[in-house]
């Protein structure tokens, strides 16, 4: 019997485990996703939310690239809002609380349903390889001694490598609640020559939702008319909850000072590096002395969920200290405490060592994505995920790999700062990574990355079609808005509507109200809209469609000048530096920049540019070598 080879394996169930296996599976590779517990697939163990700043971002680009995770926040959601709407477009980023159960349920579901893509069972103990890591992976070792062949493997541990929980001095060893640790999977990738680091991060305690006094919270709602994640759903009517807001204060605060002594984090338990910007409530406290009372969201973990997540409370304090300190806030003072918050500490596997395909550079076909690349967050790890399996797939095919630019989405960012970046602590993404987010908005997604859905092929051919008549829906309206002049009488003079949307505070609404008068005016652009609108199939894309076209006009100055920034960085990321050369015999770099380019080893001299220590000086080295190496080789005879 001839042993099965499959073209891709997956190990774990996560969301970046997810979206891997089902682009692989999507694009055609005999896929096989390993993970310990099926009914474990997609679950949410710590925030049971989707989004939020920058997030919200990835979400929307994963959906059009043909990932998933859009589509089953849409499905499951109990709250819808949009982060940041006082401010600009680019901030402007949405958010969703989730039914977890339901999410876990739709996501094992689409997985369990997914062709070409079998699962097993079981934990995975080791990577395979034929002794020599240059040579490439064959495939795992499960922890039941039975090994599974394939040509690539994706990582996605999550924080199973090795894992630790604390709760004041007890310890216990586990990937996550309920969850075992893999012990083996961290040696193994040890023994191949990675180097791992331990990196730490937390939860806070869940309470009973009947045990608190909602009327002394502060009611926060979702969105009147709720802005689903993905451009493929359709009748969008969910049934929306409210979340709540409490306050600590500062009897709160001497609690936590009171018990510091007894946090594992101060205690100096827990080595592991913690997020800077989630940071536990120890923490908060002793940061920022000055701020007399931190702000909980009290989040519902389903539509009928009986427990409450506390966000903003998250903590490895000893477990009478937690239901002490959760008392003391106004609303909680007979809250039941179901579950005690947590640290956990666990391996990662430092970014410098993977190409910007994300796979690794010690071993051919070995890709790694989620929080064991030192992410933090469900859509951090989903996009690499879709990312690497992609990638995967790609080089089954010798294809040249996905690479999305800084320039073209959030994800390119997310990639790129973890390729050139110093990364020692948990990566969370945000809008200020991002140095062209004018151009980088969650209302434009489909825009930017429509060339690239088109290229990797993962989204269904109606789905595309969409798409494409958004975007001439896009561009009709625009050149509408440049060849239409409006009599404003406010104003006192004729404009061209594009010039109109470049007034502050303006929009759609406000100038049918200005141009009231104009009547032959709404009537041609009526009319013309009228036609532009049957090119897409639902009124809510059409008034998305209109935002943008309101807001790239609005920006279109701004987004020129970033433009011609793009094209200089454009020139930089196409100087390809030599894969072979030796950083170190550069004398004319400083130390820093030679040791970290030695180690980092960027593909071109904009990747080089990006990474910290790196100065302008050492730049310019390097562009006086290239231009000595390109000399050499021009006045190297024909076939030399």
């Amino acid at each position: 019997m001839v042993k099965r080879v499959y073209d891709i394996i997956v190990v774990g169930g996560g969301h970046a485990g997810i979206e891997a296996a089902l682009a692989a599976a999507r694009l055609g590779a005999d896929t096989v996703l390993v993970t310990h517990d099926v009914e474990d697939i997609g679950r949410m163990p710590c925030n049971p939310a989707i989004g939020g700043l920058g997030k919200g971002h990835l979400v929307r680009e994963i959906d059009i690239l043909g990932g998933e995770m859009g589509l089953a926040i849409d499905r499951t959601g109990i709250q819808f809002r949009t982060l940041n709407l006082k401010k600009g477009p680019a901030v402007q980023s949405p958010r969703a609380q989730a039914d977890k159960d339901l999410y876990r349920a739709y996501m094992r579901d689409v997985v369990q349903d997914a062709g070409g893509l079998d699962i097993i069972a079981e934990d995975a103990a080791a990577l395979l390889t034929t002794g020599n890591p240059a040579d490439g992976v064959r495939g795992v070792k499960l922890l039941s001694g039975r090994d599974v062949a394939g040509r690539r493997v994706i990582l996605c541990a999550g924080t199973f490598l090795k894992g630790l929980m604390h709760v004041g001095d007890e310890k216990r060893v586990g990937g996550r609640e309920g969850s075992a640790s893999s012990e083996r999977l961290s040696t193994s990738l040890t023994e191949l020559g990675f180097t791992l680091r331990r990196l730490k991060t937390g939860t806070p305690p869940r309470l009973a939702r009947d045990s608190i006094d909602f009327s002394r919270l502060q009611v926060q709602p979702g969105d009147d008319q709720p802005d689903p994640f993905s451009f493929r759903t359709r009748n969008f009517a969910p049934t929306q909850v409210d979340c709540h807001l409490a306050y600590t204060h500062e009897g709160t605060h001497a609690l936590i000072r009171e018990s510091l002594d007894r946090s594992p984090l101060y205690g100096g338990i827990i080595a592991g590096q913690g997020p800077r910007y989630c940071p536990s409530i120890e923490d908060k406290v002793v940061r920022f002395a000055e701020k007399d009372r931190h702000l909980l969201f009290l989040e519902p973990e389903g539509l009928d969920h009986p427990e409450v997540y506390v966000n903003g409370l998250s903590t490895s304090l000893p477990a009478d200290v937690q239901v002490a300190m959760v008392r003391s806030v106004p609303g909680l003072e007979k809250a039941e405490l179901v579950r005690m918050g947590y640290a956990i500490e666990y391996d990662s596997v430092p970014s410098w060592q993977i190409r910007s395909s994300l796979e690794t550079k010690l071993v051919p076909g070995l890709y790694l994505a989620g929080q064991l690349l030192g992410t933090s967050g469900y859509e951090e790890a989903a996009g690499q995920g879709l990312v690497a399996g992609i990638n995967a797939v790609f080089s089954l095919a010798d294809r040249e790999p996905l690479e999305i630019g800084r320039d073209v989405g959030y994800l390119g960012v997310l990639v790129d700062d973890l390729v050139t970046k110093e990364i020692n602590e948990p990566y969370r993404m945000f809008t200020s990574r991002a140095e062209h987010r004018l151009h980088l908005r969650c209302d434009n997604a489909e825009s930017r990355l429509l060339p690239l859905a088109e290229e990797i092929g993962l989204l269904p051919g109606a789905a595309l079609a969409e798409l494409r008549a958004r975007q001439v829906f896009i561009d009709k309206v625009k050149d509408l808005c440049r060849r239409r002049s409006v009599f404003l009488p406010e104003k006192g003079k004729r404009l061209m509507v594009a010039d109109y949307f470049r007034f502050p505070g303006v929009n759609w609404d406000s100038l049918r109200h200005e141009a009231r008068a104009e009547e032959g005016f709404w009537f041609d652009f009526g009319l013309e809209s009228k036609k532009l609108l049957n090119l897409l199939c639902d009124e809510r894309l059409v008034a998305r469609a209109l935002f943008q076209v309101e807001t790239d006009i609005r920006y279109e100055g701004y987004i020129a000048k970033q433009n011609r920034l793009i094209h200089n960085q454009e020139h930089l990321d196409n100087l390809e530096l030599p894969p072979d050369l030796d950083f170190m015999t550069l004398k004319a770099l400083s130390y820093e920049a030679r040791e970290k380019l030695q180690r980092i080893r960027p593909r071109n001299l904009g990747q080089a540019g990006r990474i910290d220590g790196v100065r302008a000086g050492d730049l310019a080295v390097l562009v006086v070598y290239l231009k000595k190496l390109k000399e050499q080789r021009d006045g190297e005879p024909a076939g030399g």
